[in-house]
């Protein structure tokens, strides 16, 4: 798969959400394969999910670097997903995948979700 037809696949997801109202996409493709994607998604209860990617899309979709981050319209957090490494010493499975749950502070072990995943979780609570 090309990097732009990676991009072009979140464009039709996003647009398949019932409850967006409207998004945003920047990309950097680094050759046809590679790119940073940071986008931002409006939703109709007026939350917004903040994201970006690192991906390499050559053989499978590999995302070397994510951060997903739900907000309510009043900006508290709700949710984050994300792989940076800042919480080895909490010893969880998945490291370095975990989710802050409600707040910064309490970040339990996850799986690491696609943009698909997210937005279904984002429904799901609708």
């Amino acid at each position: 798969m090309l990097i732009k037809d990676y991009i072009q696949e979140i464009r039709e997801v996003i647009n398949s959400c019932s409850l967006v109202t409207s998004f945003s996409i920047t990309s950097d493709e680094r050759g046809d394969y590679r790119g940073f994607i940071v986008g931002e998604i409006s939703f109709i209860d007026g939350s917004i999910l903040y994201w970006r990617e690192f991906v390499n899309v050559k053989t499978i979709i590999n995302r070397g670097m994510y951060a997903y981050q739900y907000m309510t319209a009043s900006k508290n957090l709700i949710f984050r997903y994300d792989n940076t490494r800042h919480h080895k010493k909490l010893n969880l499975p998945n490291f370095p995948h975990h989710k802050h749950d409600g707040s910064e502070d309490n970040v339990i072990s996850s799986n690491a979700p696609t943009l698909v995943e997210v937005l279904q979780e984002i429904e799901s609570s609708a």
